[in-house]
């Protein structure tokens, strides 16, 4: 958490925004060395405000801001250019992204190596780029940063290596833990040894991979949720329903 009561010229992007009185708004900002930070931006809804053209999702900004308090007072915003505009489906996975961030991440914790995993999965995203691959990868980057990094390479129990052609029982509390014979019935699929050390690895580029990271990944961050229901993963899941 910075001591410091402003900060000049950080780069940073929106993450979410709401009205605040008559003409503000209020403001969360995830920026690279001071994290995510709730803002208010005086004024912004106003017609004229050098804020209102600039607020803008899935960009960068170079933002300067003061204050001691949790709520931050923004002064000033600057689009940095560089990054395409998301649509489609790349604009709800960026949403979804977002959430993730403001659901998982505590306020003023400082996470660079996120940040630079955010700003790369947009860039892929806006590249329109297989978004599967894009959003298990930030995933499991997010995981660690927060302190929940999954074990993927070695068995919970044993404390052995994996074995990539074992199959394995993810426990969620714990990790894999070898399959005994028969097992696979139950609430819990059973995962083959390669495709957990390929996410160690940050390689989803295996169909099979993708496939079983999908749902190993979705139960481990419903889980750190306590069960909250993320809203823009539910709209996804609608669209590609249909």
């Amino acid at each position: 958490m910075t001591s410091r009561s402003r900060i000049d010229d950080e780069t940073g992007f929106l993450l979410h925004s709401y009205p605040w009185r008559e003409t503000s708004l209020i403001v969360e900002v995830f920026s690279r060395h001071h994290g995510r930070v709730p803002m208010v931006a005086k004024g912004a809804r106003r017609t004229g405000s050098m804020l209102r053209g600039v607020l803008m999702a899935f960009q960068p900004l170079e933002l300067t801001w003061s204050g001691k308090g949790e709520v931050k007072t923004l002064h000033a915003a600057h689009w940095q250019g560089g990054h395409a505009l998301l649509g489609g489906i790349g604009l709800l996975c960026g949403y979804y992204l977002n959430e993730l961030l403001l659901r998982l991440l505590p306020r003023e914790d400082a996470h660079p190596q996120l940040f630079d995993a955010y700003a790369h999965a947009l860039a892929r995203l806006a590249a329109r780029e297989a978004h599967e691959p894009v959003l298990r990868g930030f995933e499991l980057a997010l995981l660690r940063e927060a302190g929940y990094a999954p074990l993927l390479d070695h068995d919970a129990e044993r404390g052995a290596a994996l074995d990539a052609d074992a199959l394995y029982l993810y426990l969620t509390e714990r990790g894999p833990v070898e399959a005994p014979p028969g097992a696979g019935q139950g609430d819990l699929p059973l995962l083959p040894g390669r495709v957990l050390l390929a996410m160690a690895a940050d390689d989803f580029s295996a169909p099979e991979t993708l496939a079983h990271a999908k749902g190993l990944m979705r139960r481990l961050i419903h889980y750190h949720l306590g069960g909250q229901i993320l809203e823009s993963r539910r709209i996804l899941m609608e669209l590609q329903a249909l």
